[in-house]
């Protein structure tokens, strides 16, 4: 198995586990690549890095984001598939075993690994972590098992079409769910386990969840413009023809201005939708030819 993967380590101040993160991945995957990318760390995440035998050590001058480092890895990768593992020990090694045999056998394009009950939850970001998988589901019209789990894996002929536009923060992981959905890929789910990391999180709740939350509505509009403003010029085209209908019978004094402008603005919102679907119509076969 190992011969055909590429194992992308993104790590930004990992120094209390990525040292044995990494021994395990060697150890384990003998003939895989594998690629850790330092992220501009202040600790000593590259020097231990740098310290296991056999391994690709890149780095950033500065901290660039979690997106950012696996887009730079993911660059340099020389298999026919590649792996996302994060640098904070909370993957198991069975489980990437897991994810990535059905891609090494052919049967699909991409694979998540879907996070089970036994899983260590942060509860303090599970509230903002419902809050985007109700958003996307919505969007996308398909139950999503796990939106964001950092162990996945894709065929890198088709995870290298869409390098532009994946972000270089935390909502790298949402994104690439989306695309895999929205552009019909043949996407697995494997039941993985996560541990409790360590070291503490960089994620932050606020940014990195309003961060996710545009970018989930930036690749809904992408791939799906025209049900998106679609759906708002209805929001405005109903309620602006009820609220003028019912003023002109009771009123008897013509359908009102406000009523007028808001149903004017929802045709527009629709007109609108139009132009920008033929536009990312012809903007997919510059990435998908």
């Amino acid at each position: 198995m190992s011969k055909d993967l590429t194992i992308c380590v993104a790590a930004y101040n990992e120094a209390p586990g990525i040292k044995t993160t990494l021994e395990e991945l060697r150890s384990h995957f003998r003939e895989a690549e594998i690629i850790v990318v330092d992220d501009g760390s202040t600790d000593d995440t590259l020097k231990l890095a740098k310290s296991v035998e056999g391994i690709v050590v890149l780095s950033h001058d500065h901290n660039r984001g979690y997106g950012a480092s696996l887009k730079t890895a993911m660059r340099k990768a020389n298999r026919r598939t590649i792996a996302w593992f994060d640098a904070d020990g909370q993957h198991r090694i069975e489980d990437l075993e897991k994810v990535a045999q059905p891609l090494i056998d052919g049967s699909v394009d991409a694979v998540i690994g879907v996070r089970g009950k036994e899983s260590e939850v942060s509860m303090d970001r599970l509230p903002g972590k419902l809050i985007l998988k109700f958003v996307s589901e919505l969007l996308v019209g398909r139950s999503i098992p796990d939106l964001n789990s950092g162990l996945r894996c894709f065929r890198a002929d088709v995870i290298r079409r869409y390098f532009h536009l994946l972000p270089d923060g935390f909502s790298a992981s949402s994104t690439t769910t989306l695309l895999m959905m929205r552009r019909g890929y043949r996407l697995g789910f494997v039941d993985i386990i996560a541990v409790k990391r360590q070291g503490h999180s960089t994620v932050s709740i606020i940014s990195d969840g309003l961060a996710t939350l545009k970018l989930i509505i930036r690749i809904i509009v992408l791939f799906n413009a025209f049900t998106f403003f679609t759906v708002l010029s209805i929001l405005q085209i109903i309620p602006g023809l009820i609220y003028g209908v019912y003023l002109a019978i009771v009123s008897h004094l013509g359908f009102p201005v406000l009523a007028s402008t808001v149903v004017i603005s929802g045709a527009l919102t629709f007109f609108m939708g139009l132009i920008c679907d033929q536009i990312t119509e012809l903007r997919k076969e510059r990435f998908e030819d």
